[in-house]
């Protein structure tokens, strides 16, 4: 839908502008933003990559073709992929000292309490980190954030080589949350600076590619690494080199501060984002049925006793049972990159998720790995689909001025989800056994679904992503 030069939903001018000597069309989504802009500045120029020709219609890979977020894309990239090794870094090293000293129950209980103290910061203090991510630099929010958690990882480092004691990781995975939890919403609110508004759903696609290799590449490799060198230390270090590449990348991007009109510290504008996402319904209704969906169908918490006590395939095979989601998402959002965009959003996301319901179902009955990994392959390239719709209906609805405050929102239904979700996986494995809580959260989210249709019919109605703001 065309904007006016002064939309909210305009593209903004630090965004990385086409090539003005390039005489060929550049690539347009259907029906997206489509804002009036002024020619490219020598300045502007300079973000483009060397070289760079303009892309033809349906090019895929147009959102590369700018250098802000081809370094952006890279060092992210890197980072997620020390992130995911270190996660299953730290639930193998929880789970296998706890049960060691306690045994099993309790080392389920151990692995839903890491959840739960991931959770705490999101729920207290991501609200004022997203008000934060509007006035001030996100990059040098993300910066600082990067810096912290590089820290908390050599510190989890130590911690491990020197045996101390069980409680201090969740000290120190509480601070990683804290730093996470500032860079977040800065991280996701920076995009729109990156590209212009007609590529943001390309971009986030590959956002969402990026982010699927990682997760495959680093759960394999970590746990390869834990079964082969049987240390956690070395782990945790690799991640602290990873997080201090993506510092790096994110420092040489040329991106300025959007100075927007300063509005007064309080308690009307910490709550803004809940305001809008509360009025906006197709908004609300996705992230509440994407929250739903992980909250109880989430098994990641428990692929440590799955891959220890059920399908007996150690260290090794968690590191696989870990990246099997990944495996599938990363193939959905290679599909949905080169496919056309989606002309039944609403309909399409709706049986997503109820397939992600019966993958997880099925996940939960299985006790032979190959049909394991299928099903946690499934529920990863499904969910991936929910992931597109909610992250592109954000990104084209939300004003520039307020893209902070909603996507801490957004962390605050999503973020929390996955993390209370595990310890709520914990919990009801803990009284029940672990099938009964991984076969039992796929019920519920095919129940999360009916509701979300009964209450919100819109999403249903729901056309093209790149004609959602026209509805």
């Amino acid at each position: 839908m065309p904007s006016p030069p002064d939309s909210p939903h305009s593209t903004p001018q630090t965004a990385a502008q086409p090539d003005q000597n390039v005489t060929a069309t550049a690539y347009e989504l259907p029906a997206e933003e489509r804002p009036a802009s002024a020619s490219p500045t020598e300045g502007d120029l300079e973000h483009e990559l060397p070289g760079a020709e303009a892309p033809s219609s349906h090019d895929p890979y147009a959102a590369f073709r700018y250098r802000d977020y081809l370094l952006y894309a890279l060092g992210s990239g890197i980072a997620a992929i020390g992130g995911q090794m270190q996660a299953v870094a730290i639930s193998w090293e929880i789970y296998d000292r706890v049960k060691a000293a306690a045994g099993v129950r309790q080392a389920e209980l151990a692995l839903g309490l890491v959840g739960l103290v991931l959770a705490i910061p999101v729920i207290l203090l991501v609200l004022p980190a997203g008000q934060m991510a509007d006035r001030y630099s996100r990059k040098k929010i993300v910066l600082i954030g990067q810096a912290c958690m590089a820290l908390t990882s050599m510190a989890l480092a130590a911690l491990s080589y020197y045996q101390g004691p069980i409680s201090w990781i969740y000290v120190i995975l509480l601070l990683a949350g804290i730093a996470g939890t500032f860079s977040g919403p800065a991280s996701s609110a920076i995009l729109p600076q990156l590209i212009p508004a007609e590529l943001l759903s390309n971009a986030i696609t590959w956002n969402s590619t990026r982010w699927q290799m990682a997760a495959t590449l680093g759960p394999a490799l970590g746990g390869f690494l834990v079964a082969t060198l049987h240390s956690y230390a070395l782990i945790y270090v690799l991640d602290a080199i990873c997080v201090a590449a993506y510092f790096g990348f994110m420092a040489a991007i040329h991106v300025q501060h959007q100075q927007s009109a300063r509005e007064p510290v309080n308690f009307q504008t910490l709550v803004a984002g809940l305001r809008f996402v509360r009025d906006t319904k197709v908004i609300l209704a996705t992230i509440t049925l994407d929250m739903f969906a992980v909250l109880l169908g989430g098994a990641t918490m428990l692929l440590p006793v799955f891959a220890g006590e059920i399908l007996h395939v150690g260290a090794s095979g968690l590191g696989w049972l870990r990246a099997a989601p990944a495996i599938g998402a990363l193939l959905m959002a290679l599909a949905l990159a080169h496919l056309p965009p989606m002309r039944r959003a609403g309909k399409t996301l709706q049986w997503a998720v109820i397939g992600f319901g019966l993958a997880t179902i099925g996940f939960g009955l299985s006790r032979n790995f190959w049909l394991s990994m299928f099903m946690l392959a499934l529920t990863g390239a499904l969910d991936n689909i929910s992931v597109v719709v909610r992250h592109t209906l954000v990104q084209v609805l939300t004003p520039d001025a307020m893209r902070g405050r909603v996507s801490a929102v957004n962390s605050v239904f999503i973020g929390t989800s996955n993390e209370i979700g595990g310890y709520e996986s914990g919990q009801v494995a803990y009284w029940f056994g672990p099938v009964a809580s991984v076969v039992g959260g796929g019920i519920g989210t095919i129940i999360t679904v009916i509701a979300v249709m009964l209450i919100w019919p819109q999403v249903g109605q729901l056309g093209s992503l790149d004609q959602a703001a026209e509805e």
